[in-house]
């Protein structure tokens, strides 16, 4: 081992692990979201939910955990809190009373349409450092690797 080796910190290996650097860039993307839609006092799992939600009105809240990968309690707690707030509204589904089936109220609706440009902005400055051919590889790698092991996940995607 040389002299330059020995110095190296320990935890310099840290960053070449995917799954440290997939965590801390996820850390980094909700702080982003929470700086470019502060004001709608949301977060990115609720944004997910309205944006589902607004694309499948009536969706039951087990195929909406399913379709963005979050469990059925946290999918039950988050449609809670945006109904406290009037942005979501649940009914019993009529065919059978067990389920409830989650819809974005006119509140709900404006409010997403409202967010929409904070969100890709968002989404726009966390890429931003990357040259527009290398955000779309990157795009692709990142879906390839939650593709190949989705069902490893505790929820996996639905439909993915």
């Amino acid at each position: 081992m040389t002299k330059r080796e020995h110095r190296k910190p320990p935890r310099v290996a840290l960053f070449r692990r995917p799954g440290f650097l997939v965590r801390r860039l996820h850390q980094i993307y909700v702080a982003i979201y929470f700086q470019n839609c502060e004001r709608f006092g949301t977060t990115p799992v609720q944004s997910s939910v309205m944006q589902v939600l607004s694309a499948q009105p009536g969706m039951d809240q087990i195929a909406l955990a399913g379709e963005i990968g979050i469990d059925r309690t946290t999918a039950s707690s988050v449609l809670s809190r945006l109904e406290a707030r009037g942005i979501v509204k649940r009914e019993t589904d009529p065919e059978d009373r067990r389920t409830k089936r989650a819809y974005l109220t006119p509140t709900g609706k404006a409010m997403l349409q409202d967010m929409q440009a904070s969100i890709e902005a968002a989404h726009r400055e966390l890429v931003k450092p990357l040259d527009p051919a290398e955000r779309e590889r990157f795009l692709e790698q990142l879906l390839c690797l939650v593709q190949a092991n989705n069902d490893k996940g505790r929820s996996p995607l639905r439909n993915l």
